[in-house]
């Protein structure tokens, strides 16, 4: 090699044995092609597992057709691969799974049946998706967020008005805020003959009709696994900002952090601007949030994820500490969405609940109620268990 050459590459690192052994073993992909006899630690398992479904059918892999299925092996390609790499998985994914077809023709795309797992799969595509088919594919999301906005806007919105309004009745209303008919009903105990007159010992008010009465921000994981969990927060986002009562803040996180509340006016527009797969950072991610607290007593925080921290567990916790002993009302959703019981960090959830911090699945029509049980500060545990809902460090 010549050193001043500027064409001239640096020399190559020598692969250590061990290393040389890694590769061969994820190239041939175990089972009777193995020869390596290399054992893979639980991050090479995954790149494993995601490279066996997509070029492995002979030996099981594959994802059958099965949309759920699919939208999650397109987060953990980001969450094991470098940006370059993913991209050629994905395009060979496009080819194998038969989506290039569904993305190429407008027409068949319109045609399949559209739903929360389609909606997942189509933003985890965005990014190669061909430009004639990018806006067929957002009237296709569209179409969905407002089938599910039509579920679920009046419920939350109802439920949300209903709670303000009875947890406003428990503070000590201004004077300008006094319903003096329900005052007086309360009080009817309290008259006073002699003076032809009710005293108020109790003084109940229509509340600060002005002014958001609790702040509630939301802290979405976009790990692959997390795919459903991110349609349905991003269209119950926007609902909450509709509501003039309560201020809402919608932050997504990855390794980095993306503030989406300016975008809640349209929750398409939301969803196009979560990035499905990747890291995690939740640290980071409850950091940022602390600094939107301006009244920690009027604000819930709700971190959706499934608290596989992959940055530092012990500053996690500490910034769980922080906030609640604040006054923030924490909550930890493993899940939101239809989808069952998920896998989470026991470890995590059961430290999180100790503090105070309930950790628990919900269903998108349960999320209502669970913000009016949070408005008015009940016991969020007793109010899962109620339901039937497994908490972290407790069964039901």
């Amino acid at each position: 090699m010549n050193a001043d050459d500027p064409n001239d590459s640096p020399p190559m690192t020598p692969l250590s044995a061990g290393e040389r052994q890694r590769r061969w073993r994820l190239i041939l992909g175990g089972g009777a092609a193995d020869g390596v006899g290399c054992s893979l630690t639980a991050a090479d398992l995954g790149m494993d597992r995601c490279l066996e479904n997509l070029y492995d059918e002979d030996r099981g892999g594959g994802l059958g057709g099965s949309a759920p299925r699919v939208a999650r092996w397109l987060g953990d390609i980001r969450r094991y691969f470098p940006t370059p790499v993913v991209r050629v998985l994905q395009q060979d994914a496009l080819h194998r799974f038969g989506l290039r077809r569904m993305l190429l023709e407008p027409e068949l795309l319109e045609a399949v049946e559209p739903d929360v797992h389609l909606v997942a799969t189509l933003l985890s595509l965005s990014g190669v998706m061909p430009a004639k088919v990018r806006e067929t594919a957002r009237r296709v999301v569209r179409q969905v967020v407002a089938e599910l906005e039509r579920k679920l806007a009046n419920p939350l919105r109802q439920a949300i008005a209903g709670s303000l309004n009875r947890a406003a009745r428990h503070r000590r209303p201004r004077h300008s805020e006094i319903d003096w008919h329900r005052t007086i009903r309360a009080n009817l105990r309290h008259y006073q003959p002699g003076y032809r007159t009710v005293i108020p010992v109790t003084r109940i008010g229509f509340g600060r009709r002005a002014a958001a009465l609790r702040d509630i921000i939301l802290c979405v994981d976009q790990s692959g696994s997390m795919a459903a969990s991110v349609v349905y927060s991003g269209i119950l986002a926007a609902v909450l900002a509709s509501i003039r009562s309560v201020r809402t803040s919608l932050v997504v996180f990855d390794t980095a952090v993306v503030d989406l509340t300016e975008q809640l006016a349209d929750p398409v527009e939301v969803l196009f601007g979560t990035q499905l797969g990747g890291g995690t950072d939740i640290h980071r991610a409850l950091s940022y949030c602390q600094g939107l607290v301006r009244a920690p007593n009027d604000t819930i925080l709700v971190l959706i994820s499934d608290l596989y921290e992959g940055g530092d567990r012990q500053q996690l916790l500490k910034r769980a500490t922080s906030l609640t002993a604040s006054g923030v009302r924490l909550i930890a959703l493993l899940a939101l969405s239809d989808q069952g019981a998920p896998a989470y960090d026991h470890d995590i959830a059961g430290a999180l609940a100790g503090m105070g911090a309930p950790a628990f699945a919900c269903t998108p029509d349960q999320f209502p109620d669970l913000m009016a049980a949070a408005i008015e500060r009940r016991d969020l545990a007793q109010w899962a268990a109620a339901r039937g809902i497994a908490t972290a460090g407790r069964t039901t």
